[in-house]
């Protein structure tokens, strides 16, 4: 069983920035690819970054990437969403997510790859 548990959410202004930070639980954070996903009010819940166990490789959304940073620190168990230049549209639930090692491969962008979900932190971009 893995536990993540967001944080770093808030009230921003257009243009600005903030970081979210996700914790996990467990002796085993390095073996899971960990994504963010978000969900705005009245929208289903969609993919925004992903990170590969070893960080070797990362996956953005068009819409945050070069924007977005995801990176992770598996000393600390903590995965991260830096966000910059953040627009209204940004608004929503962020959820960080972990998929297990699988024996088959498996894509980074449904909600379907992911095996353990954190409860959300939500993020508001005022115009």
């Amino acid at each position: 069983q893995v536990q993540l548990v967001e944080s770093g959410g808030g009230l921003v202004q257009a243009g600005g920035s903030l970081r979210l930070s996700c914790a996990a639980s467990g002796r085993t954070f390095s073996r899971y690819a960990m994504g963010w996903f978000r969900q705005a009010p009245g929208k289903e819940r969609e993919f925004v970054a992903a990170i590969a166990r070893s960080a070797t490789s990362t996956y953005y959304s068009n819409s945050v990437e070069g924007r977005f940073t995801i990176s992770r620190d598996n000393a600390k168990n903590t995965v991260y969403l830096q966000m910059n230049s953040l627009k209204p549209e940004d608004t929503a639930v962020y959820y960080c997510a972990a998929q297990l090692p699988s024996y088959t491969t498996r894509g980074w962008s449904r909600n379907s790859d992911y095996d353990y979900w954190g409860q959300g932190t939500q993020v508001t971009v005022s115009s």
